[in-house]
């Protein structure tokens, strides 16, 4: 079973595009590690995994099935530093 699977997801922030067309799956029992620089997209990655961002295009499929709640419940996240979400 898929538990995370990224369908040609894509993300901008006003003109700025910072996710274009990612594409990814998680089986279930697979170790899964996001890698990059700073500025990669990973908070941006996990930000919409967990639904407190909308991608602008494509879908995200968590647990089999489309985002909702319950899948949301079964997820556990604590960040490095705060910051998860977007300033006001």
């Amino acid at each position: 079973m898929k538990i995370i699977e990224f369908n040609q997801v894509s993300k901008s922030f006003d003109r700025t595009r910072v996710i274009s067309n990612v594409s990814f799956s998680v089986d279930q029992g697979e170790i899964f590690g996001l890698l990059g620089p700073n500025g990669a997209g990973k908070t941006t990655i996990l930000r919409m995994l967990l639904d407190i961002i909308r991608p602008d295009s494509g879908s995200i499929d968590l647990f089999g099935g489309a985002l909702d709640r319950a899948s949301k419940d079964r997820i556990g996240y604590l960040p490095e530093e705060r910051g998860l979400y977007k300033k006001s």
